[in-house]
C-alpha cells in the first residue's frame, strides 16, 4: 500500500471529467478547510486583535480577562465581531493556499528538479504569499471591524468599511497597508507550517504505518494518517510556524488598523512599526503581546485546517 505524502502531490488526472473539475474540487476543499479552522477560533482571533493593537478598552487586561470582558461589554456575539468579513476572506484564502501549494510542489519538483523536504518549505511559502496577495483587502476590512467596540463604531459593516477606506485613506493603496510585513511574515509561517506538517506526516507513515495510518476512504491503495494523528501534526505545525513569525504579525495588525489608532503616524512602515512597538512596549508586552493566546488559537486552527483538508480530499476524490 502506498503512503500519501503530506498534503500530497495530486495523482495524475486522466479522464476529461477529472481534468474539468479537479481544480474546482481542490478549490472547494481548501476553502472549506479554511472556514472550519477560522470558525473554531473566531473568539480568540477577536481578542488577539484587541490586544495586539492595544485597544484602550482592554489594554489593561490579559488574554483570559479580555475573553471574559468582551461578552460583558458587547454581548457574546462581540466575540465574533468581524467574523463575517473573515469568512468572506478565508474561503478564497484557504482555497488558493492549498491549491497553490499542490501546484507549486509540482512546479518545483517537475520543472526545477527540487524535491525532498526543501520543496515543501518553498511551496508552502509561495502558496501562503499568493493567497495573502489575492485576499489582503478583505483581511484589512476584517481587522478594522474586529477592532471596533460596541458604541464606538466607525464602520457599519463590510460594504461601509470598503467605501470609507477607499474614500478617506487614498483609494486602493488604503487596502494594502501592512502588506509588506504580512508577506514577509507569511513566508516563514506558511512555509514552516506546511513543512512541519508534511515532514511529520511522511515520517509517521514511513516508520509507523500500522500505528498511525489507515487506508484512504476514496482510494484504499493510499495510506493516510488517522484523524487524531492529523490533528496532532497540524497543531505542532501551527505552534512552530506562529512562534517564528509572530512579531511580524503584530506589526501587520497595527499597520492595517491605520487611522483607527491614535499613533498611526508612527506605524507607516514595517521597520518603523517594529521599532516603535519595541521601544514603547518592549518584547514581551509589545512584539509578543498576545502570544499565549496565539498558541491557544494556532494549535486548534492548524489542526482543524489540515485535518479538514485531508478529509475533503477524500470526500471529493482528490487522492
Amino acid at each position: 500500500m502506498a503512503s500519501e505524502a503530506a498534503v500530497s502531490t495530486p495523482a495524475p488526472i486522466t479522464s476529461p471529467a477529472q481534468r474539468d473539475y479537479y481544480w474546482l474540487r481542490s478549490f472547494v476543499a481548501g476553502g472549506v478547510a479554511g472556514c472550519c479552522a477560522k470558525s473554531t477560533i473566531a473568539p480568540l482571533d477577536r481578542v488577539k486583535i484587541l490586544l495586539q493593537a492595544q485597544n484602550p478598552h482592554y489594554n489593561h487586561l490579559g488574554v483570559f480577562a479580555t475573553l471574559r470582558a468582551v461578552p460583558k461589554k458587547e454581548g457574546y456575539l462581540g466575540l465574533y465581531k468581524g467574523n463575517g468579513a473573515m469568512m468572506v476572506r478565508i474561503f478564497p484564502y484557504g482555497a488558493i493556499q492549498f491549491m497553490a501549494f499542490d501546484n507549486y510542489k509540482k512546479l518545483l519538483s517537475k520543472q526545477l528538479g527540487i524535491s525532498g523536504h526543501i520543496h515543501r518549505l518553498m511551496a508552502g511559502s509561495m502558496a501562503g504569499m499568493t493567497a495573502v496577495i489575492c485576499t489582503y483587502p478583505l483581511d484589512v476590512i476584517r481587522a478594522r471591524l474586529a477592532f471596533q467596540v460596541t458604541g464606538e463604531h466607525r464602520y457599519t459593516g463590510i460594504a461601509n468599511a470598503f467605501q470609507t477606506i477607499y474614500l478617506k485613506e487614498g483609494g486602493i493603496p488604503g487596502f494594502y497597508r501592512g502588506l509588506t510585513p504580512t508577506i514577509i511574515g507569511m513566508a516563514p509561517y506558511a512555509g514552516f507550517s506546511f513543512f512541519t506538517f508534511g515532514t511529520l506526516k511522511s515520517l509517521g507513515l514511513k516508520h509507523f504505518p500500522e500505528l498511525l495510518g489507515r487506508p484512504s476512504s476514496d482510494n484504499p491503495e493510499v495510506l493516510v494518517l488517522k484523524t487524531q494523528v492529523n490533528l496532532l501534526c497540524g497543531g505542532v505545525a501551527g505552534a512552530i510556524a506562529q512562534t517564528i513569525s509572530y512579531p511580524l504579525d503584530v506589526a501587520r495588525r497595527r499597520m492595517q488598523l491605520g487611522a483607527v489608532l491614535p499613533d498611526s503616524e508612527k506605524c507607516l512602515t514595517l521597520t518603523k512599526t517594529l521599532k516603535y512597538v519595541y521601544h514603547k512596549y518592549g518584547v514581551k508586552k509589545g512584539l509578543y503581546r498576545g502570544l499565549s493566546l496565539n498558541y491557544i488559537r494556532c494549535v486548534p486552527s492548524q489542526a482543524v485546517a489540515f485535518t479538514t483538508y485531508e478529509f475533503m480530499k477524500q470526500f471529493l476524490h482528490l487522492n
